[in-house]
């Protein structure tokens, strides 16, 4: 499709069944992915990738425990189980997810900073700090971003709403995300989305069109 992009967000070991940070089902979604970036010429991936030592870690903090909520320079932050460490297995893509088409370009390492969580794959968590994922697709003539993946209301949800606001035309493909559902976190993740313009649509819509 003309002047559109495909993020794939987390399709990590670390995320799916019996992975350190693991979201329900997320295995399951991986082959409508995949057929899904056969209908984009621009495919962005996007790696949870952190050093052992950062700050979203629970146990990297005294008494505290994963989910546990703290107040960091920039806001809240989710405390979360160790997850996709630089360099581990956990962090590596799952192995049924086709990374070698030609439409895969680019890699978007995210959670590299030791001090900043980072969930989407245009800003760090600060709001601040950016990955340079605008300026990429941009330059490519993109003005449109379809975005899947894993978590739909952490992860694919932050991803979505920077798109939108940075004035991309930004659509979320529910049925090819997987979400954790942290206290009510996945319905509040779709209105926050959808009051910044995100379109919330399914994969035959996409399909059907081709």
């Amino acid at each position: 499709m003309k002047n559109t992009a495909l993020i794939v967000v987390d399709i990590q070991n670390g995320f799916m069944p019996g992975g350190q940070l693991a979201v329900e089902q997320a295995d399951q979604v991986i082959p409508l992915i995949n057929t899904l970036t056969k209908q984009f010429n621009h495919v962005v991936l996007t790696q949870d990738w952190h050093p052992s030592d950062h700050i979203s870690f629970a146990d990297n903090h005294e008494n505290k425990q994963p989910y546990d909520l703290i107040t960091l320079d920039y806001g809240p932050q989710i405390l979360w189980p160790r997850h996709c460490v630089q360099g581990s297995e956990d962090a590596a893509f799952h192995p049924a997810l086709n990374i070698d088409i030609p439409a895969v370009q680019l890699i978007i390492r995210k959670g590299c900073h030791r001090y900043i969580d980072s969930y989407s794959a245009f800003l760090e968590a600060d709001h601040q700090t950016p990955t340079g994922l605008n300026g990429y697709l941009k330059e490519r003539g993109i003005d449109t971003v379809y975005v899947v993946g894993v978590a739909t209301d952490f992860c694919v949800a932050w991803t979505a709403k920077d798109a939108a606001k940075l004035g991309f035309n930004t659509y979320v493909i529910e049925d090819a995300t997987a979400a954790i559902d942290l206290n009510g976190s996945l319905e509040i993740a779709w209105q926050e989305m959808k009051a910044l313009g995100v379109v919330r649509i399914q994969s035959h819509e996409i399909l059907i069109n081709q």
